[in-house]
């Protein structure tokens, strides 16, 4: 028992060298951007190819709590926000998050928000249960890295995904694309929900009406309880 015990740690040791050995071989082959981004007062190497507003935004694959694959692609004729973070247990990181999942009740129902980091499902889950994050979709690249790679955001040596927000228009262009310049700063909020915004001015109307409604109603009511009293 004790021998297969350790043949088996000894069989997972391997894999996992063989598995660290291959990402940083693939690493190594990747794009480099030197300039782009700081930690603090250094400039950090991103690894990964960068795209551009007006492109069109490359599939990828990251996977969700229960590590099944979502692609991109799975959200065709939406419009998708794209916040990255580097880990969601830091205070901007965490902060972000709230932000865009309280922003959802304001956008339209065929907007979808995703937060991705290279946290490990586990820990997101438990974020996300921590801090009610229900209306955002929070998804892991740690398993493939492919959005890292694809759209250039592989902070060398550190493991992490650069700070950034994406938004992917209904055709599946690049709309609106942020480099955060330090990672320890907030990214513009209000540039990407107004450009989200602009994207869907109709539907935003009409949430807008919806919501004066009550509104609207309730002035009425008052405006009858007044001139009821002076008839009285």
């Amino acid at each position: 028992m004790k021998l297969l015990t350790l043949l088996t740690l000894v069989t997972l040791n391997c894999a996992c060298i063989l598995t660290a050995n291959a990402e940083n071989l693939q690493q190594d082959q990747l794009p480099q951007s030197n300039n782009l981004v700081k930690a603090g007062n250094k400039f950090v190497t991103l690894l990964g190819t960068q795209v551009a507003v007006g492109e069109a935004a490359p599939d990828f694959k990251v996977v969700n709590e229960h590590f099944a694959p979502v692609k991109l692609s799975d959200f065709v004729n939406k419009t998708v926000l794209i916040s990255v973070v580097p880990s969601l247990d830091t205070g901007v990181c965490s902060l972000q998050t709230k932000r865009f999942n309280e922003e959802v009740a304001n956008l339209p129902e065929n907007v979808t928000i995703l937060t991705v980091s290279n946290d490990l499902p586990f820990a997101q889950k438990r974020f996300c249960k921590n801090e009610n994050i229900d209306k955002v979709k929070v998804l892991s690249d740690a398993v493939w890295r492919e959005l890292g790679s694809k759209y250039g955001l592989l902070i060398k040596d550190m493991g992490l995904l650069t700070r950034a927000i994406f938004i992917i228009d209904q055709q599946g262009i690049i709309a609106y694309k942020e480099l955060v310049a330090n990672i320890s700063e907030h990214p513009d909020y209000e540039t990407a929900l107004s450009t989200l915004k602009a994207l869907h001015p109709r539907e935003l109307t009409e949430i807008l009406a919806t919501e004066a409604l009550p509104e609207e109603a309730a002035a009425e009511q008052a405006a009858k309880g007044k001139n009821e009293i002076k008839k009285q």
